[in-house]
């Protein structure tokens, strides 16, 4: 994939970053639900109130704007609190997973030259040994003592001075091609990708299930397509991913609205509960080869409202095309990927990357900013 490209539209605020736009959501509806994980949720107030005083503590210790900070969380409400922290200090957050063999986690570390990790206190173990090879990065777990030490600290906004240019995270690749590459996502492509966009209409009240881990970039979109449209965050636990039935009726006891699964994890639970996503409003699904009789099962059963088939790499950040599913034809191998979503434009082009015509093969090139 080469460029990329995007073209924010005027109702997207050009001059704001992701948290300046959290930040008016807040002021909209402070006591709407931003989050639910399990028996824990926190209100837009609370989570803007506990990110600020994680944010003012983090400047405190000498945290910088524009510093590349670490996060290795599970999905929880500390993840979101983190996240948004990080983006109010102007910083760059950088997800990592503890499961990670050492050996990822120390490139990682290295190479995104992070002075401050964030974790969870249960992720302490699996990466002090790592961190104690990098002297430089200071390891800031979510205990009951940082607890403590917050509800001392600032509970207003900190100001933001930078442009929606500015890199609000690194995603790494998986790697498997060569040495894994660290790929700066600015705030205003996370903009393109939730606010108003073309492939999608989430509304206030509508409830994102956040499915993916902070490593997948699926996550952008859960996180950030509930909290900048007024709707709230529900964490799905793993083990309810990976049964059908469970999932099922998780979504509908949830009121779930959204959710974005791998193609993988679609076609294995249509093979075994095709209704399944009949609650949702909107199923999004991508990432791998689709298995078309899977997705015939869906519609043949009771679908959802809206089904999406969505395509982009992490250098795209998260879905750079879509293509609304209401039929497979009987001899479809595959489904199409569809056209851009907003503010993205697509090119085919050809060996030395002049557009090729209507009919004749090329290479997909998902680019520029405009």
């Amino acid at each position: 994939m080469g460029f990329v490209r995007f073209c924010l539209t005027r109702t997207q605020v050009k001059d704001k970053c992701i948290h300046e736009l959290f930040e008016e959501q807040v002021n909209k509806t402070p006591d709407a639900i931003a989050l639910i994980y399990e028996d824990n949720s926190l209100t837009y107030r609370d989570l803007n109130t506990q990110a600020n005083q994680l944010a003012h503590y983090l400047q405190s210790k000498g945290v910088k704007a524009g510093a590349a900070i670490g996060l290795c969380f599970e999905r929880s409400p500390q993840l979101i609190v983190a996240i948004t922290a990080i983006l109010k200090l102007n910083a760059i957050y950088v997800p990592l997973d503890s499961n990670y063999p050492q050996e990822r986690l120390q490139f990682l570390i290295q190479d995104a030259r992070l002075n401050t990790l964030l974790l969870e206190a249960e992720n302490y173990t699996a990466t002090e040994q790592v961190c104690s090879a990098e002297p430089q990065t200071r390891i800031v777990a979510f205990d009951e003592d940082l607890r403590s030490t917050l509800k001392d600290q600032p509970r207003h906004n900190l100001q933001a001075a930078i442009p929606p240019t500015h890199g609000a995270y690194i995603n790494y690749t998986s790697g498997s091609t060569g040495t894994p590459k660290g790929v700066v996502v600015p705030h205003q492509a996370v903009l393109r990708l939730v606010c108003d966009t073309n492939y999608i209409d989430i509304q206030p009240g509508d409830r994102i299930g956040h499915a993916a881990t902070v490593v997948f970039d699926a996550a952008t979109f859960e996180i950030w397509g509930a909290l900048l449209n007024g709707g709230t965050i529900v964490g799905i636990a793993q083990n309810i991913l990976l049964q059908p039935r469970d999932l099922a009726a998780f979504l509908k006891i949830q009121n779930v609205t959204t959710l974005f699964l791998t193609t993988a994890l679609v076609n294995q639970t249509a093979a075994v509960y095709p209704d399944a996503f009949a609650s949702l409003k909107y199923l999004l699904f991508g990432g791998e080869a689709v298995n078309p009789q899977r997705i015939r099962e869906i519609l043949a059963a009771e679908p959802p409202q809206h089904l999406l088939h969505v395509y982009g790499p992490t250098e795209n950040t998260t879905f750079s095309t879509w293509y609304p599913v209401t039929h497979v034809p009987e001899d479809a191998t595959t489904i199409p990927i569809g056209k851009p979503i907003a503010s993205t434009r697509c090119y085919v082009l050809g060996p030395c990357r002049q557009l090729v015509a209507v009919g004749v093969a090329g290479e997909l090139y998902l680019g520029g900013m405009a």
